[in-house]
């Protein structure tokens, strides 16, 4: 049994033992879905290395007093983020109009409830794993300050956590306006975090215009 499999298998243990609800504990002694494991295992496990405020088959109340389920809920602290892992037949091609319905008066009624909602398709998650990993950073990045070197003064930390938010690279006049700094200042904070290997520069030469976090 390798890292993932232990700590997945402790985490689903764990949330089986603690669960009240009949239904909620059906569903997770018969298992997630692979496309949510898959995610588990290829995105969300690579970057966090545990599944700390992440909880399977979540139990949420509708509107018609019934319940509906997530695939996951990250609860830190009053944070309601929901991910969706969506399966490319049963969502998209073989879709008929009464799931279709439900499926928008799910979404509907999980943001009028506060959940913010990330669909995430499983053909992304086999086909674009980095991009999905980068996703996941800045979704989590929303909620919680993430975790930085403790080498890394309060600007830089805060520049490496901005980053990680982005799903793009950003400028010198973006880090300025974030921390309330001169431009130039900026400048030398992003070009040290260069030499640290954080960043990279994403495009510029004899000066440089953009950067972005570096890919490990």
């Amino acid at each position: 049994m390798n890292r993932f499999e232990q700590a997945y298998e402790e985490w689903i243990q764990q949330h089986i033992t603690e669960e009240k609800s009949p239904k909620r504990s059906e569903m997770l002694e018969k298992g997630l879905g692979h496309g949510t494991v898959e995610f588990l295992r290829s995105i969300w496990f690579p970057v966090f290395g545990n599944f700390d405020y992440l909880y399977p088959e979540w139990e949420v109340r509708d509107f018609n007093n019934g319940y509906r389920y997530l695939d996951l809920a990250y609860r830190h602290g009053d944070t309601k983020g929901c991910i969706e892992i969506q399966g490319y037949g049963p969502h998209a091609r073989d879709l008929d109009v009464r799931r279709f319905k439900d499926l928008c008066w799910r979404h509907s009624l999980l943001a009028l409830d506060g959940w913010t909602l990330l669909p995430i398709a499983y053909l992304s998650i086999k086909d674009e794993p980095k991009r999905c990993q980068q996703l996941i950073l800045a979704f989590v990045g929303r909620y919680t300050s993430t975790e930085t070197p403790q080498q890394l003064s309060w600007t830089e930390a805060e520049v490496v956590r901005y980053a990680r938010r982005l799903l793009r690279p950003f400028t010198p006049l973006e880090i300025s306006q974030h921390l309330n700094i001169s431009t130039r200042h900026a400048r030398r904070i992003l070009h040290h975090l260069v030499d640290l290997h954080f960043l990279v520069v994403a495009s510029g030469n004899q000066r440089v215009r953009t950067f972005k976090l570096i890919d490990h």
